[in-house]
């Protein structure tokens, strides 16, 4: 199963190749991946060697109930989920969850800067 799974560097290459993302490191280390600037929407190394990003509101508490997945420390109340390496999912579900935390940051831009940004 681990060959299904995304390394962290895979992951921050996925984030990478998202519209307009790019990287920074804030608060001592930790890889912070946002879009327009400053707009989170995955973190490496929040907490540990772990990965947090945003899900849909209505996805939080479920995703918080599966093995492996929390709320994110700092970031629960914006519904952000945390995942410990190796990560508990597989590979496309791991990347469709970070295409659609990016997503949802995008879409909360004004709509001129969501223009080459959104994927659908």
């Amino acid at each position: 199963m681990s060959e299904h799974r995304m390394t962290a560097e895979q992951v921050a290459a996925f984030c990478l190749a998202l519209p307009g993302a790019q990287e920074d490191y804030k608060w001592g280390g930790i890889r912070v991946f946002s879009v327009a600037g400053n707009k989170m929407f995955a973190i490496q190394g929040l907490s540990g060697d772990g990965l947090a990003f945003k899900v849909a509101d209505e996805l939080f508490l479920g995703y918080c109930d599966r093995p492996g997945i929390r709320p994110a420390p700092y970031l629960a109340r914006a519904k952000w989920v945390s995942l410990e390496q190796p990560y508990p999912m597989a590979r496309e579900e791991m990347s469709d969850l970070l295409r659609r935390s990016h997503q949802l940051v995008v879409r909360r831009l004004p709509k001129r800067r969501q223009v080459g940004l959104l994927l659908d």
